[in-house]
């Protein structure tokens, strides 16, 4: 993976939202059986970046981003 991280508060509000957004919405992202509002996944993945849970990553190769969470052994290696 050609990838780096990127440290959420190095993005302007517009540019975080809209990562986290495209991040919960992705398919195949489940909370479960409880219904959780858009709202309440964005707050919980900022919560979750805030305290360093999770990362994001983009990757050079494809253009993307997603988060991972800290420990992720694909994170090995990445530079900051």
């Amino acid at each position: 993976m050609t990838a780096i991280k990127i440290p959420y508060d190095q993005l302007s509000p517009e540019a975080l939202q809209g990562v986290i957004e495209e991040f919960v919405t992705r398919d195949g992202t489940d909370y479960g059986e409880i219904e959780v509002s858009l709202e309440t996944k964005i707050s919980q993945v900022l919560g979750q970046l805030k305290s360093g849970k999770t990362v994001i990553v983009f990757d050079q190769k494809t253009e993307t981003c997603t988060i991972l969470k800290s420990d992720d052994p694909v994170l090995e290696g990445i530079g900051d």
